[in-house]
């Protein structure tokens, strides 16, 4: 490829290096320019322009990264159209990405100029999930180096997603006096829920004594009914002499590790009786919050029971919180060190149909406020705010939705399954958070009232009750949007289904709701034309006015 200024008569058929505006003349990087094109440039004053000229042997950008997505294609990824040379991968089935940091490195060690970055490891993914992208960084690669990348995938399948199965899983709890029925309870639906993000199903509980001799007779007669068999203790596990453990021996089975380099979850016990594996779940699982049983059993689920050498090796990562029983704890994280807010993301939920709107309006989230795509404006009020980072989760026209975000800094989340309803939505964008988020904000694509200041409200409100309570806007004694789901909510959130939101939680007295008012911005979405005309919005297809 050759790269540089050359003459406007020497630049025909060549790639523009340079998005240009002179003039009235716009065009965009990558542009093959035409004759047509220089002769405007040329009225405009121009004299030469930078542009890359391909040798026969080399691969445009876009579709150099189409080349190398197709060879991605399968083992549960889809890619996505590429764009100024990048393509975006996704999974697209609920599972384990699994990526050889060896071969990503020799991938990545090929040329400079191709570049793949991916999750980590073992990271969870649910569908629609981006998992990696590929980016092309020049104009052009040479057909050498494209070749040797393409060989690269095909040969050593260096990224893929591992599908999650769906077991039928039973449960056994032990009882003592001091273990109050409703955590059980409640142990068991958090089990439930967590096994239902992969189809599973719990067919089964039954609660025992704390005994090694009655839990060693229920993991018998479960082996023969279920897949997997889950263990909750109403003591922790102290040594590998312990109940559970020696529950798991006498039953005839096998006891791979006690213990592991996880906190929380030091205290999982890994077994099996026969094919089917025996977790000993860490009190620590008792909480959604993730721990070392998450890790663990997400491996078991994709088909992948991981080795006693395997939980050996999960150290590094492995301290997912700070543990405050440590005889010398690490120096608090000065709390100045991050703005206000910065552990609460955005969820910005832009995948409905709008079909409220008819035929002939267009989009709502399209439709023009003060000359900008409403779903524009939502993002950037998003991003004006405390808040750490935003989320937006697409669906039906996720390409024109995604074209009107163009430039700013917000992660897309594509939901395949929007026509079922917003909870698959919320499932989509709670999935794509960072570990370290403690907050969801979920924000509506159709509320043009709302400004940074009012999520500001919400957020601060939210810190001040340490990160445990919904914080919901109001508008009055009127309740409305957005509302703040914490961390401790998200496995629930993500259990929901069909066209419900955040109700059911706000309904379900689990956790205290705490109101913030902010006016009639809480209230203001905008369903039909009429509605966008009245908040002052132009509908996209202008013929409806």
């Amino acid at each position: 490829m050759q790269f540089g200024p050359v003459p406007l008569s020497e630049a025909e058929g060549a790639v523009l290096a340079h998005s240009l505006s002179l003039g009235e003349v716009r065009l965009k990087k990558g542009h093959v320019l035409s004759a047509e094109d220089l002769a405007r440039l040329g009225a405009a004053g121009a004299r030469e322009v930078i542009v890359a000229r391909l040798d026969e042997e080399d691969a445009g950008e876009d579709a150099a990264a189409e080349a190398l997505a197709d060879a991605f294609s399968g083992s549960s990824i889809r890619a996505a159209n590429a764009s100024t040379g990048r393509v975006n991968l996704h999974a697209t089935e609920a599972g384990l990405f699994r990526a050889d940091r060896s071969l990503v490195d020799a991938f990545n060690a090929i040329d400079p100029a191709i570049t793949f970055a991916c999750l980590a490891d073992h990271s969870t993914v649910q569908p629609g999930e981006m998992v990696a992208t590929i980016k092309i960084i020049p104009l052009a690669v040479s057909g050498a180096s494209l070749a040797r990348a393409l060989g690269a995938i095909g040969v050593t399948g260096l990224a893929q997603v591992r599908a999650f199965r769906s077991l039928r899983v039973g449960l056994i709890a032990t009882r003592l006096p001091t273990l109050k029925s409703s955590v059980m309870d409640k142990t068991r639906q958090l089990l439930a829920s967590r096994l239902s993000l992969s189809g599973s199903e719990l067919e089964e509980e039954i609660r025992v004594a704390h005994d090694a001799e009655a839990v060693a007779g229920e993991i018998v007669r479960m082996a023969k009914l279920h897949e997997m068999i889950v263990v909750f203790g109403a003591s922790a596990v102290t040594d590998p002499q312990d109940v559970i453990p020696a529950a798991i021996r006498r039953a005839g089975g096998e006891v791979e590790r006690v213990g592991m380099p996880v906190d929380p979850g030091n205290l999982l016990v890994l077994g099996s009786l026969g094919d089917v594996p025996v977790i000993g779940a860490p009190g620590c699982a008792r909480s959604p919050k993730e721990n070392g049983f998450d890790w663990v059993l997400a491996r078991i689920l994709a088909g992948e029971p991981p080795t006693s050498m395997d939980i050996a090796g999960m150290g590094v990562g492995g301290l997912l919180k700070e543990i405050p029983t440590r005889p010398q704890p690490r120096q608090p994280v000065v709390k100045q060190s991050r703005s206000p807010g910065a552990d609460v993301a955005v969820v910005l939920l832009a995948a409905g149909r709008a079909s409220r709107m008819g035929d002939g309006a267009g989009h709502k989230l399209l439709a023009a406020f003060d000359g900008e795509a409403l779903i524009r404006r939502m993002a950037g009020t998003a991003l004006a705010s405390r808040a750490g980072r935003t989320i937006v989760v697409t669906g039906h026209r996720s390409a024109d939705i995604a074209a009107s975000l163009a430039g700013l800094e917000v992660k897309l989340v594509h939901n395949a399954e929007f026509a079922s309803g917003m909870a698959s939505s919320l499932r989509q964008g709670l999935g794509a958070l960072d570990a370290d988020v403690s907050g969801a904000l979920v924000l509506l694509g159709d509320m043009p009232a709302l400004t940074a200041a009012h999520l500001d409200r919400l957020i601060e409100t939210f810190a001040a009750h340490g990160g445990t309570a919904i914080i919901r806007a109001s508008d009055g004694e009127r309740r409305g949007n957005p509302v703040i789901l914490p961390r401790s909510a998200f496995a629930e959130a993500m259990a929901l289904a069909g066209d419900v939101g955040a109700r059911a939680l706000i309904e379900s007295g689990t956790w205290p709701v705490v109101d913030v008012e902010i006016g009639p911005a809480a209230r203001l979405d905008v369903d039909t034309p009429d509605a966008v005309r009245a908040a002052g919005g132009v509908t996209e297809t202008s013929g409806a006015d």
